[in-house]
């Protein structure tokens, strides 16, 4: 019972942190004038996944591999399956003047594709990881080239009004990495002593549990700007945490250090994720934004539940 008390508080204090920093990077950003695409393009889209990646790295400093890989394709899939599902079924018309396909989902192919063709092997080496990493970085270039004039994230209006004060910046961005590290700590290491307690594996967890808990912030970020009237903003930034997601995040903890993988027991996810990827796809290239997409969506998370529980 402890350990689910801690894992609560973990990866409370690891959403809640990250929240910090994303909301200070925005401000030091705001501040010295940088644009707002920008801001959308590089710090909100990576700061939405700053969970998953403390979470991974985490797991792949202790030597949990599986919790390290699991959670990042756990998290893509609910992205997917359970966030945009909902979000397609609660609002009432999805009419993004961005080309979704072209600009953004088209990208979620390049490491959808090749993570699986890395990973042949049965492991992420630091070289695959440091590729993976990159592909972010030509991710970003593309969309700050494509063009200055759309914003890809919502920026805080009552950010722009608040003074800028230094100390407190500091102050906070120091808050908000102590409590994602130590979060991510001590969410990981309460994990592992639950998937020991209850007899399953350290990758159904991580499936589960952490994939769930560090796409909290995708689900009520979206379904609030759904509820808003702002659906295209949800899929935009849904895309753009996945991509992050995938790049970054495994990147990052194969560079820190190289993952083994049981391809066996491992296979379906890693499927399921192309899956779904390739579903968003199909969904944003023929713009597919209705109650139907969102329920074929559910359905696949049914399945996805299914699989990784039974």
């Amino acid at each position: 019972m402890i350990d689910f008390v801690i894992f609560v508080i973990g990866m409370g204090a690891l959403i809640w942190g990250a929240e910090f920093i994303i909301k200070e990077a925005e401000r030091i950003a705001l501040h010295y004038g940088i644009s707002e695409f920008v801001i959308g393009a590089t710090l909100i889209a990576l700061g939405t996944s700053l969970p998953e990646m403390a979470a991974s790295i985490a797991a792949s400093l202790k030597g949990q591999s599986d919790m390290a890989v699991a959670n990042v394709l756990g998290s893509n899939i609910m992205n997917i399956s359970l966030v945009l599902g909902l979000v397609f079924l609660i609002a009432s018309r999805i009419t993004p003047e961005r080309d979704l396909f072209f600009k953004d989902s088209a990208w979620l192919l390049f490491p959808a594709i090749i993570f699986p063709l890395m990973v042949i092997d049965g492991s992420l080496s630091r070289l695959d990881g440091f590729l993976l990493f990159s592909m972010m970085g030509a991710y970003i270039l593309f969309l700050m080239q494509s063009g200055t004039t759309e914003e890809v994230a919502e920026i805080d209006e009552e950010l722009k009004k608040e003074p800028f004060r230094w100390p407190r910046t500091v102050g906070l961005l120091l808050v908000g990495f102590v409590l994602v590290v130590g979060g991510a700590d001590y969410a990981i290491e309460s994990a592992a002593n639950i998937a020991r307690s209850f007899g399953v594996s350290e990758w159904i967890v991580g499936l589960l549990l952490i994939a769930l808990g560090t796409s909290l912030p995708e689900l009520v970020v979206s379904v609030k700007a759904a509820r808003a009237g702002k659906a295209d903003m949800s899929i935009g930034n849904i895309i753009g945490s996945n991509m992050a997601n995938t790049s970054v995040v495994l990147g990052s903890a194969a560079m820190v250090r190289p993952i083994p993988l049981d391809l066996a027991a491992t296979s379906f996810d890693i499927f399921l994720m192309m899956g779904v990827t390739l579903m968003l796809v199909f969904i944003t290239a023929n713009r597919l934004y209705a109650k139907a997409s969102g329920l074929m969506l559910l359905i696949v998370l049914a399945i996805f539940l299914q699989h990784a529980i039974g």
